[in-house]
């Protein structure tokens, strides 16, 4: 038996089909928790940020969602080091059940040697099992708000809805200006964060 979402996301005992989930409702609750996360942050309101967030890892609707973005990606059939695919609605809805902080620890990662692109040497992928992919994905959620509200807003690498071309068109504003650096600096640290070899 598994729990579905009430309009706050809290839990309800009543059993749920994967199929019968209202995707839309629970992106909603969602979204209302993340909009409130980042209305505290931008009041400074700390206490309550970490109690919205706690209220988000907590909800239903957290976890359905993050088990969703976990089975839903391009690495859905990759299995950890336990062997575990969430492959079959039963399976998905199972998951959300088991996506609780109390007594979680993480597995080891699954190593496995993938080829560099560009080169004949292969470089180490660290696969976590599916529940640490999406305990993961359920404190994104949470954190998310955060990052975004308070990094810098000329940031771009590994930024939700920014890409290449936002940080290009940047570069242009800046560097259009009257005053602008009359010089750019590029580096390019080779295997700077790979193991040496």
């Amino acid at each position: 038996m598994t729990a579905v979402a009430t309009p706050a996301g809290a839990v309800s005992p009543k059993p749920v089909d994967w199929h019968a989930i209202d995707w839309r409702h629970v992106h909603r609750i969602v979204r209302r928790l993340q909009a409130r996360i980042v209305k505290a942050v931008q009041e400074g309101r700390w206490g309550k940020v970490h109690a919205l967030q706690h209220l988000l890892t907590h909800s239903w609707s957290g976890k359905a969602l993050a088990v969703k973005r976990v089975t839903e990606n391009p690495g859905k059939q990759t299995p950890g080091v336990d062997g575990d695919v969430w492959d079959s609605p039963t399976k998905k809805t199972a998951a959300i059940g088991r996506l609780h902080q109390r007594g979680y620890n993480p597995l080891p990662l699954r190593r496995v040697w993938i080829p560099k692109s560009y080169s004949s040497k292969l470089r180490p992928l660290s696969i976590p099992s599916m529940r640490d992919r999406a305990m993961q994905a359920l404190y994104l959620l949470a954190l998310d708000p955060v990052a975004e509200t308070t990094a810098d807003r000329h940031s771009y690498g590994f930024r939700s809805a920014r890409c290449t071309a936002d940080a290009l068109e940047q570069c242009r504003i800046v560097l259009s200006r009257k005053n602008s650096a009359p010089w750019i600096l590029e580096g390019d640290i080779q295997s700077c964060f790979g193991a040496p070899g």
